[in-house]
């Protein structure tokens, strides 16, 4: 019982996130403290979308360690629609960290804006649906 408090207290801290994110995806244009903000919103975001999987997969009978087993989990288990890009996600958090180089910063906004917040928030949508 502990563990199904656990996800959901999660889900509730990963909601927040998605509003925010979504605020900055939904404006047109940032300027680069704002791109900067973006990113940054994503890695805490996503941070908190494999860990509420995690909690919620665990709670579920699995044993998963690591981000990549439980995103690899998540897609086996119909929890996640795009394995692929969930992988993509967490290898390009690397990336993300070069938040001072424009070329990057740019990237990162493209990538963020048009697969990334797409799969973040399929999750959102997925994990409101099994409360």
């Amino acid at each position: 019982m502990k563990e199904d408090i656990r996800w959901k207290q999660r889900f509730g801290n990963f909601k927040k996130a998605i509003t925010q994110l979504t605020e900055f995806v939904e404006k047109p244009e940032l300027n680069k403290f704002e791109k900067q903000g973006l990113v940054q919103c994503f890695e805490y975001t996503f941070e908190l979308g494999w860990k509420t999987m995690k909690d919620y997969l665990e709670e579920q009978g699995f044993e998963v360690k690591s981000p990549r087993e439980t995103i690899q989990s998540a897609f086996q288990s119909s929890l996640v629609m795009d394995g692929h890009a969930w992988i993509d996600a967490l290898e390009k958090r690397n990336l993300m960290a070069h938040t001072y180089d424009e070329n990057l910063i740019n990237q990162a906004e493209e990538l963020i804006r048009n697969n990334y917040y797409v799969i973040l928030n399929e999750l959102y949508i997925k994990m409101g649906e099994l409360l």
